[in-house]
């Protein structure tokens, strides 16, 4: 028998919203024909923007939206995707499918979807191939009230008033696809770059985000704090806020990365497996950033996360355009435990990506448009934003899996919000057997408000003619009995429990 006993007194850490953010590239079909179909098309849009992705997005209570990439992101010079649409600078995304960018979607655009969906922004600048100056006067093209050349043009192009930046990433793996640069040189440039990211009206800080390293290179962690702190004091308001880290779940490597449909149970353990990887990498990232920074003011951003298989066959190589099954509901649901219960140092995290690329939350053809399992999972795991991590001990987890893939049975996140609802998130990762587990709250008998579940077969998923197949259902495996809340979790399944007082 599993046991999860929850000590309601103890309160650990906020669980901030952003870290159920996400990543939105001009990449595939992320953007064009899956958030934007411009004004003229015939599906319902509002100002470009689909009205059926906004509002899926909307009832997801997205927190943060991150834009333009990505490797985009490192050749993208915001001059090109403002003004008159006719007359926007043509490119070819070198990148991703080397299809013509045609620049429709720009910075005006991103901050109306923004304001359609209700989000914060974070814009990632240009360092691999852009200058101090462009990004500089971006920066005050996008928040600058006032007298000056930039604020002047933003309302000759029909804004009159700023927007507000709530995050600015200084590049973007620069490590590879930004600049292929040493951590000691992007370092010295991140140092330059952000001092001219202006914050212009003290009432609406910027939080500067840095490039971080590529999954477990330690080395790039240590070196860049090296750097930036040799005689800037971590305390310094304003200097760097965020660090970065992107980690990618190839079951079968980089090269092969394997179907999204097509596997056994073996790559269905190796692929979770890798998932919990992540504790790991956040475990040891963490203690390096703690050396330069004990008091945690700078918060660990991993705004790239997510699964990355073969693209489905038939389709542009260049669009990693995948299918998304119950597997990626549990690797969505191991993930966000994970960035639940360290969320004293994680403070943002951005899936990537939002739409039609990677293990994205929607999928759309045409006009038709399907929520995916991971979707559902991370609109039940919605409560935890914002609400406080719980102190929880677990006894009686065994392992399940192959040998060499062995992964615990459970995992578990839990958290108060501030009516005094604690919401529980478990996983079930054994692929044929359910799991009973009991859950007590020490001290004090608690009533289930509502109970949900995500499972199915560990290939299901769901398509244009099956959008249903996968979805968010009411649970109803659970007993109340002497203060003791027993669950069975059915093999394959994400479970997520309201407990009120």
């Amino acid at each position: 028998m599993i046991r999860i006993v929850i000590n309601d007194k103890v309160k650990k850490s906020r669980i901030e919203p952003e870290i159920y953010g996400h990543f939105s590239e001009h990449l595939g079909r992320c953007i064009y024909e899956g958030i934007y179909v411009g004004e003229d098309s015939d599906i319902p849009n509002k100002n470009g923007m689909r009205t059926d992705v906004v509002e899926a997005l909307k009832e997801l209570q997205v927190p943060v939206l991150r834009w333009p990439g990505g490797c985009f992101a490192d050749e993208y010079h915001w001059k090109d995707g403002i003004g008159p649409k006719e007359t926007r600078k043509r490119m070819v995304n070198t990148h991703w499918g080397g299809v013509v960018e045609d620049n429709s979607f720009g910075t005006h655009e991103f901050f109306e979807l923004c304001d359609q969906i209700g989000c914060k922004t974070y814009i990632n600048g240009n360092v691999g191939s852009g200058t101090v100056q462009e990004m500089s006067e971006w920066v005050e093209y996008m928040t600058f009230e006032g007298v000056s050349p930039m604020a002047k043009l933003r309302e000759e192009n029909g804004h009159k008033d700023p927007w507000k930046i709530d995050y600015f990433g200084v590049g973007n793996e620069n490590w590879g696809c930004g600049g292929n640069m040493r951590p000691s040189y992007y370092a010295d440039l991140y140092r330059r770059y952000q001092t001219y990211v202006r914050v212009y009206d003290p009432e609406k800080p910027i939080s500067k985000i840095c490039g971080g390293a590529n999954v477990d290179d330690y080395h790039w962690t240590k070196t860049v704090l090296d750097v930036t702190h040799d005689h800037t004091p971590p305390q310094f308001h304003g200097f760097m806020n965020g660090l970065s880290l992107h980690y990618y779940v190839h079951p079968e490597g980089w090269e092969i990365k394997g179907s999204s449909t097509d596997f056994d149970e073996e790559v269905w353990y190796k692929t979770l497996f890798k998932a919990l990887y992540m504790d790991t990498l956040v475990t040891r990232h963490g203690a390096i950033m703690d050396s330069y920074d004990p008091d945690k003011n700078i918060g660990m951003v991993v705004d790239e996360w997510g699964t990355w298989y073969t693209c489905e066959p038939g389709t542009n190589p260049g669009f990693l355009y995948q299918q998304n099954t119950v597997r990626d509901a549990l690797v969505a649901g191991i993930t966000l435990n994970i960035f639940n219960n360290h969320s004293d140092r994680v403070k943002m995290a951005n899936l990537a990506q939002m739409v039609n690329v990677l293990q994205a939350v929607i999928l759309t053809e045409g006009d038709r448009m399907i929520k995916t399992p991971t979707y559902h999972v991370m609109h039940m795991y919605r409560y935890h934003q914002g609400a406080d991590l719980l102190e929880t001990s677990v006894s009686g987890v065994e392992t399940a899996g192959p040998d060499e893939w062995k992964v615990p049975e459970v995992t578990q996140s839990v958290s108060v919000d501030k009516d005094g609802i604690i919401t529980v998130t478990i996983n079930n990762l054994s692929t044929d057997e359910a799991k009973d587990i009991e859950v007590v709250i020490a001290g004090r008998t608690a009533d289930v408000a509502d109970a949900r579940i995500v499972t199915g077969e560990m290939h299901a998923h769901n398509t244009f003619d099956a959008p249903d197949t996968v979805v968010e259902e009411e649970f109803s495996d659970y007993r109340t009995t002497d203060g003791t809340i027993g669950i069975t979790l059915p093999p394959c399944s994400v479970v997520m429990l309201r407990l009120g007082k």
